[in-house]
């Protein structure tokens, strides 16, 4: 006869692999070194930018000094890192105090922007240990609302078909006095008394895209409404293609604006309309918010046009008076009197920004900077056309760069934007070519950016800044502490329950959350995720759901001792029994976290990524550490009679 309870079950030894203690060791020092950067604060810094006529120097860094000596700021440290200046800060209020300091004292030279600076030492840098991003409700950051310049907008597509159209009537031999745009939304066509009105207005259509129709009276098609009138043709551009032309810039500087913010390396960033004309940009975590402000809002471009030879370019800038189908320019270089040179290009653009698929930063035969272009097929065709008919004739490269500058006035900040156009360079056209060439002309800073703006993609319109805020680190820090402290909190209340219901097996569950919690923070640092407040919401749901995990073990390992089965092999085939379980409802959980984290922007996309990370490291330390731990208390002990469970 077996004593009651007895089971049939054959004993279970309760082992556990060396080298799984290996990999568990290994994962405890990997994770407790990658989480280490995020222990050590960053120090409030004003960061100090060059722009044009300002340098960064030791000259600079004696005004710096002094601006800030006049207002009883004593920074902690004053460091020159590349083309910025560092201002490291005691504290907050020191911050803002230095920062108003150094605007007045610096003047329009320089911009000075708030940022964070790290204080992790440079032998964990050295191994990729950093702290990992904190969103803008955290750490702070720069929150800029951008207005698309909606009569920009507008002129550059009229410019663009009116291209089109003379380009159309002189291809076919239709000879005309003029093609201009008259008041907001028409275009007059106005024709020589020879010229054949049916066949200009047939082309017109065809080349605005519309269907033909007949000669005279008025036709309305695809938002271009025809008037013929005599040798006189207008085309009125209708309300609803208006806003249209406005919703495309819009849509396309969105793009570009993400594709800016990428090359900045911002996590997470949030880039959204706000109403017809305006985008919100989000940058969480900036290190270098005036460099951002003008990578995203610079509008420097590129415009290849034809020589006016026609006309003389000195008179034309004295007078004013410039010869129709022409457009005044300045050259980069400078007379005797040391005024940049005038010259007179023709209004037709050969390729211009939007026409640019690639660019690259590349050196002419001269070893001197240059950019490497790739034209889309439409600009590499209009090239080609160009140079294959104009062979020893020059054309000219039009460097144009929209400037968002910052000035005060009366106390308050102005946003403005100045644009600058000059002509950097001209050169005789060798032989025909198409797509691909190269510009010289540039500085070595200008070529970089200008590839680095051309490669994200031409703004569709220049853009204003209507507001630009810094959400302060005080009030991120205070959500940091409210959120660690909703986190320890939770550990705590697990903690506690734990040691109380389970008692042994309670500390061997706390140490499992323990490292849960270490690598989470561990990864996202690695991985560079960004943490937020929903972020920290994340955390705290895995701290339960890995309380879950380890009550479904604990509660196995009683069911198998009620049964009778022996210490060791109860808790062997408690956490064999369990592990099943908890793979399959961790796994429908990680999906609904990937869910959120594919289709899911901004909070909650940041949600989800907390909540796969929580997910996977809560099931590795529950199944495998937390079973690695109770192998080192219980596995050696042959006469062990029962557990504190």
């Amino acid at each position: 006869m077996r004593p009651a309870g007895w089971s049939d079950a054959v004993p279970v030894m309760l082992e556990y692999a060396r080298w799984k203690y290996v990999v568990a060791l290994l994962v405890l020092m990997f994770s407790a070194l990658y989480a280490l950067p995020n222990i050590f604060p960053q120090d409030p810094s004003v960061q100090i930018s060059a722009n044009r006529g300002g340098k960064i120097d030791d000259a600079l860094k004696q005004q710096v000094n002094a601006s800030l000596q006049k207002v009883g700021v004593k920074p902690k440290a004053v460091e020159t890192k590349g083309k910025t200046m560092l201002v490291r800060l005691a504290d907050n209020d020191t911050q803002s105090k230095a920062a108003d300091a150094l605007r007045t004292g610096l003047g329009d030279n320089y911009v000075v922007a708030l940022s964070l600076a790290s204080t992790v030492p440079n032998w964990l840098s050295s191994i990729g240990a950093r702290p990992m991003p904190l969103g803008l409700d955290l750490q702070g950051g720069v929150h800029f609302l951008m207005e698309v310049d909606k009569k920009a907008a507008l002129d550059k597509r009229f410019n663009a078909y009116l291209d089109e159209a003379r380009s159309s009537l002189r291809d076919n031999g239709v000879a005309f006095e003029s093609v201009e745009r008259s008041g907001t939304n028409r275009i007059v066509a106005t024709l020589l008394p020879t010229a054949d009105a049916a066949k200009a207005r047939k082309l017109l259509e065809q080349g605005f895209n519309a269907i033909a129709v007949d000669a005279g009276g008025l036709s309305s098609v695809n938002g271009f409404r025809y008037e013929a009138v005599g040798n006189v043709i207008n085309i009125d551009v209708s309300d609803e293609m208006i806003r249209q032309i406005t919703l495309n810039a819009v849509e396309q500087n969105l793009s570009t604006l993400r594709n800016r913010i990428n090359s900045l390396g911002v996590a997470e960033p949030v880039v959204q309309r706000q109403g017809a004309e305006r985008i919100v940009v989000q940058l969480p975590g900036v290190q270098d918010t005036a460099e951002a402000k003008r990578r995203i809002g610079a509008a420097a471009t590129l415009e290849y046009r034809a020589v006016y030879e026609d006309g003389d370019a000195l008179e034309a800038a004295r007078t004013g008076n410039v010869p129709p189908g022409a457009q005044l320019y300045f050259r980069r270089e400078l007379g005797a009197d040391g005024q940049p040179l005038p010259i007179l290009l023709k209004k037709r653009v050969i390729a211009a920004g939007e026409d640019m698929v690639d660019a690259r930063v590349s050196v002419d035969q001269n070893g001197l900077p240059a950019v490497s272009v790739t034209l889309n097929t439409a600009g590499g065709q209009r090239m080609f056309d160009f140079t294959s008919e104009n062979v020893n004739k020059p054309m000219a490269v039009v460097f144009i760069e929209r400037i968002p500058q910052t000035r005060i006035v009366d106390g308050k900040e102005i946003q403005t934007a100045t644009t600058k156009q000059e002509v950097v360079s001209i050169a005789n056209v060798n032989e025909a070519f198409g797509k691909k060439f190269i510009t010289t002309g540039l500085e070595r800073a200008e070529a970089e950016d200008l590839s680095r703006l051309l490669k994200s993609g031409a703004l569709a319109a220049p853009m204003d800044f209507k507001e630009e805020r810094v959400v302060g680190p005080s009030l991120g820090k205070q959500n940091v502490e409210r959120g660690l402290k909703a986190v320890m909190y939770s550990f705590l209340f697990a903690l506690a329950f734990f040691l109380i219901y389970y008692r042994m097996f309670g500390i061997v569950t706390c140490l499992a959350l323990l490292l849960n919690l270490v690598m989470v923070f561990a990864l996202m640092s690695i991985f560079g995720a960004t943490m937020s407040l929903p972020g920290l919401a994340g955390i705290a749901l895995t701290v339960g759901m890995s309380v879950d995990a380890n009550v479904l073990i604990n509660e196995r390992i009683r069911e198998e001792l009620r049964a009778g089965l022996p210490p060791q092999t109860a808790i062997a085939t408690g956490y064999d029994r369990a592990s099943g379980t908890i793979l399959d409802a961790n796994i429908t959980a990680f999906l609904a976290g990937l869910a959120m984290a594919v289709f899911g922007t901004g909070p909650l996309r940041g949600f989800g990524i907390t909540t796969m990370l929580g997910i996977a490291t809560s099931a590795y330390t529950a199944v495998s550490v937390s079973r690695a731990i109770a192998t080192l208390m219980y596995g050696r002990r042959r006469k062990l009679k029962s557990v504190a469970i």
